[in-house]
């Protein structure tokens, strides 16, 4: 049986995050839902451990997450993260306390004993906080193992049952040694061997699809973008001929992409796609629109509207498929997890959808994952690599309503911003960068004349997960050669700002 980790999701933005970490170590990570799975599921599943995830909740609350007790006399290696820390404790029968004055938030210096989860482990580091509930003692059998000045049961343990709690989150890159933290549970406490990779995904993926998706005609959601195109990729290994490639050009991708994706997927690849010229349609549901929320769900819904008119031309269509990523559903709002923005293939798909069900077969992997299965599969890595760009397009760049001439400013503003980048070598250094159309006009001067143009932001990050991101400190004199080509070629545009806020507390995407 395969080596695996159970990820027990009780609602926490990190879950995914979680998951990653595991499989950074080449161990096989899996989230369930708390409420979706049960402890006999558990055993019978073979789990090497469990990870009880981070939530927002507090434990007293009688809507929140809990669990059966009897997961903690499994037999099967524990650790809990933050409010699973607090919920192994209350479940063994601890006291949780609430107070102001014992919240932490952010990096704290914690001290630690000697024990497994703890090896290599200094006695002194600095971990990431962010929590009002704490223990307050630990139940019986379990020994204080960390502590914060703010937290005086930072971590615990119960070495004989192997079970573990720490109130930090080791999954972050903000604490210092999580990675290793991590690594110990899995290696040391779980025994893992650590043989998991790729290609056991590509494998185990053709041959999933293949047997469940044996006569079947599958209608794939094509953007050409790196995760469409892996998603497209592995499943015309496992289907071939019965997969159809639909490319709908919204008019609202950058500039010369509608080309390019044609001639990219027709000739490379053989595959069978239909290029549906949609941009007058997804126009005129726009009109008006300026909520970004509302526009992603508007564009969502004309996403399938678009591909079942295409479904009927071609008779029976059974499957819809998308390039749904793991950071696209777990900020759109994943069991109990918060919704931070709605992705259009997830938050925007009607319930009266006219296909049998959804085929997402990327759904958990994260970007860096995709563009490992993508060079796995053969596809060329200047297409793998190429900068991400979300299903509503420029869309959710443009602040305020879209129209035309809007667009027309930012592909060409979008495309200024990307060669300078490209011609100064510093797009590796560099996970995402672009341009957004603000809807703030300001007064300048070109000449002896006044202009009122809009302003457009640069927007560039560094992140390895997407989950967080640093804005990327860009030399000044590339900053310095966009903005002067912006304002002298884009007609339309007289100012450029340079966003340097971080994720969280905003998204990388504007909206």
């Amino acid at each position: 049986m395969k080596e695996k980790i159970l990820v027990l999701d009780f609602g926490g933005q990190y879950d995914q995050l979680i998951a990653r970490r595991v499989r950074e170590q080449k161990v096989y990570a899996e989230i369930r839902a708390y409420n979706k799975i049960t402890v006999d599921e558990i055993k019978e599943e073979g789990y090497s451990g469990i990870i009880f995830t981070g939530g927002p909740n507090s434990v007293y609350d009688e809507s929140s997450p809990h669990y059966d007790p009897a997961v903690l006399d499994a037999g099967i290696p524990v650790l809990g993260i933050c409010y699973g820390h607090q919920l192994m404790a209350y479940m063994a029968g601890a006291e949780i306390c609430s107070a102001e004055g014992n919240s932490e938030y952010g990096k704290s210096k914690m001290n630690v004993k000697a024990c497994t989860l703890f090896d290599d482990i200094p006695c002194e580091s600095i971990c990431w906080m962010s929590h009002t509930d704490y223990v307050n003692t630990p139940p019986s059998g379990f020994e204080i193992i960390a502590h914060t000045d703010k937290c005086f049961c930072a971590a615990m343990c119960d070495e004989a049952r192997k079970l573990y709690g720490v109130q930090f989150h080791p999954e972050v890159t903000h604490t210092e040694y999580g990675r290793q933290i991590i690594s110990n549970f899995i290696f040391k406490i779980c025994s893992c061997k650590g043989d998991w990779n790729m290609e056991d995904f590509i494998e185990t993926s053709i041959k999933k699809y293949r047997e469940e998706l044996s006569g079947k005609s599958v209608l794939l959601a094509l953007s050409g973008g790196v995760d469409s195109s892996v998603a497209a990729v592995l499943l015309h290994k496992a289907i071939g001929k019965n997969l159809i490639c639909v490319f709908v050009d919204h008019g609202l991708l950058r500039k010369g992409e509608g080309d390019y994706v044609e001639q990219t997927f027709k000739d490379m690849f053989g595959m069978n796609l239909i290029r549906v010229n949609a941009e007058d349609r997804f126009l005129d549901r726009l009109t008006g629109t300026i909520d970004p929320e509302t526009k992603r769900k508007v564009i969502g819904e004309e996403f399938i509207r678009v591909f079942e008119s295409e479904a009927a031309k071609f008779g029976k269509i059974d499957m819809l498929a998308q390039g749904t990523i793991y950071p696209d559903v777990v900020e759109s709002g994943t069991g109990d997890s918060a919704v931070i923005k709605s992705h259009h293939n997830v938050g925007g798909i009607p319930d009266d959808m006219a296909f049998e069900s959804i085929i997402e077969p990327l759904k958990y992997l994260f970007k860096d994952e995709v563009r490992e299965v993508g060079l796995q599969l053969g596809i060329p890595y200047g297409l793998v690599w190429r900068q991400p760009f979300p299903g509503p397009g420029l869309g959710v760049r443009i602040i305020g309503e879209i129209t035309r001439e809007k667009i027309r400013l930012l592909q060409e503003a979008d495309a200024v911003v990307r060669e300078e980048i490209e011609y100064a070598g510093q797009e590796k250094a560099v996970s995402q960068y672009f341009a957004v159309l603000t809807n703030g006009r300001s007064v300048g001067v070109m000449g002896d004349s006044r202009t009122y143009g809009y302003t457009v932001a640069l927007r560039a990050v560094t992140t390895d997960d997407f989950m967080t991101a640093e804005w990327s400190r860009l030399p000044y004199e590339v900053l310095e050669k966009i903005s002067n080509r912006i304002t002298n070629e884009v007609s339309g545009v007289s100012r450029v700002v340079y966003d340097i806020t971080s994720k969280p507390p905003a998204t990388v995407e504007w909206e």
